[in-house]
């Protein structure tokens, strides 16, 4: 038997180094579709120390992703949204995009184009999802035509409703179409540009994005809880995103309460903002950024001095929406700079896991319907909440 070996992943000229020195490998030395225990607790425990392993030159069916998947998470059965649930909420913005694979309801379809008797599907119509039809804004037709885009949403794969957030997703490229690489505007005013493959997928550490902050971000976030709305996806369905596509624009178009397909109090979920590695017991900023609701921030321990410039040092409710978001876009956006971004270029046969847990990814790029592309996704609705920072944490850093 081969022996697992790994590299850093190849950066792009746009990534600066000095913030992927644990972050991201190239595993080597395993077959997916055949691995053993061994090599998959092996891969268990890479994955938490790195966020993000990609596996080249794989052939992997969709139970051998199941299994591989289910590794970090043995007693989960279902998909993340639940088996056979992405097409049951019309309303629901994911709904276009996902298509169930029949035989193993825990693995998706997704891409772009028509693709025709695939894994029990007949005719599937794949739609790699384009910012117009999420942010306020959009790129010129005559931009898009000369290789300008954007990030599409930034955002955690969960359901944020009901079940738990899963702790990895596994994407395996089975037709990556060609075409020329584009370039990635922010278009917030920053001048912020990114050199990005066609159809790449971008990843940062939520690890880095709290290493950044300053003092005073890291007293609030380490003490701050988040409130998701009911069914989120089909809450925000009505609003639009910032050209970031990190979190949306405060109109008030979000669907009213009680307008949401049935829903109960005790379903919706609070996370505390900071996850919990598992491996390395560092902390992760984990926050989907379109999906919160309200924000809930215990005061400064007793024992911590107070200070001029310390954030919420009371302790508080934030239930203003638009104040949520700006609260929670001023702590996200350093961590999504040019430089701290990695865009894959996918090829096919790539299997990529990432940390869902611990990083934050968003779809990028536009294609043409005749370019067709094929992936398939999984991820398993956790067993268990994310656990957040103990009560040493909360003393290193309030």
């Amino acid at each position: 038997m081969s022996v697992i070996t790994t590299s850093p992943l190849p950066l792009p000229p746009s990534a600066n180094s000095k913030y992927f020195g644990s972050f991201g490998r190239e595993v080597r030395g395993v077959d997916l579709e055949i691995a053993t225990d061994d090599q998959l607790e092996e891969i268990q425990e890479l994955l938490y120390k790195h966020s993000a392993l990609l596996f080249k030159n794989q052939k992997v069916s969709p139970e051998a992703q199941y299994k591989l998947t289910k590794v970090f998470d043995p007693s989960s059965e279902s998909y993340g949204h639940g088996n056979n649930k992405t097409g049951g909420e019309k309303k629901s913005i994911l709904h276009p995009d996902l298509k169930t694979i029949p035989r193993t309801p825990q693995v998706q379809l997704i891409g772009n184009g028509m693709v025709y008797d695939h894994e029990g599907l007949a005719a599937s119509k794949l739609k790699h999802p384009h910012h117009s039809t999420f942010h306020k804004t959009r790129v010129s037709d005559e931009d898009e035509a000369a290789g300008f885009t954007r990030f599409y949403r930034w955002h955690i794969d969960a359901a944020l409703y009901d079940l738990s957030p899963p702790k990895v997703t596994t994407l395996y490229a089975l037709g990556v179409p060609k075409g020329e690489a584009q370039t990635l505007r922010y278009d917030d005013g920053t001048g912020d540009e990114l050199p990005v493959p066609l159809g790449t997928t971008a990843f940062v550490s939520g690890a880095t994005m709290f290493d950044i902050l300053s003092p005073e971000e890291k007293s609030l976030v380490v003490r701050m809880k988040v409130r998701y709305a009911p069914h989120p996806y089909v809450w925000m369905s009505s609003a639009a995103a910032l050209p970031t596509g990190l979190g949306l624009v405060s109109e008030g178009k979000e669907v009213p309460l009680d307008e949401l397909p049935p829903w109960t109090e005790d379903k919706v979920k609070t996370f505390p903002a900071l996850w919990k590695n598992p491996v390395t017991g560092g902390l992760h900023l984990q926050i989907h950024p379109s999906a919160v609701r309200s924000l809930h921030i215990s005061p400064l321990p007793a024992a911590v001095e107070r200070k001029e410039g310390q954030l919420y040092p009371e302790g508080g409710e934030v239930t203003n929406l638009e104040e949520v978001r700006k609260i929670v876009y001023g702590l996200q956006r350093p961590g999504i700079s040019p430089e701290l971004v990695y865009p894959h270029d996918w090829e096919e046969g790539d299997m990529v896991l990432f940390h869902n847990r611990g990083v934050l990814h968003s779809v990028v790029g536009a294609f043409t319907e005749d370019q067709v592309r094929i992936f398939h996704q999984c991820n398993l609705a956790g067993s268990s909440d994310p656990v957040g920072p103990d009560e040493e944490d909360v003393k290193k850093w309030a």
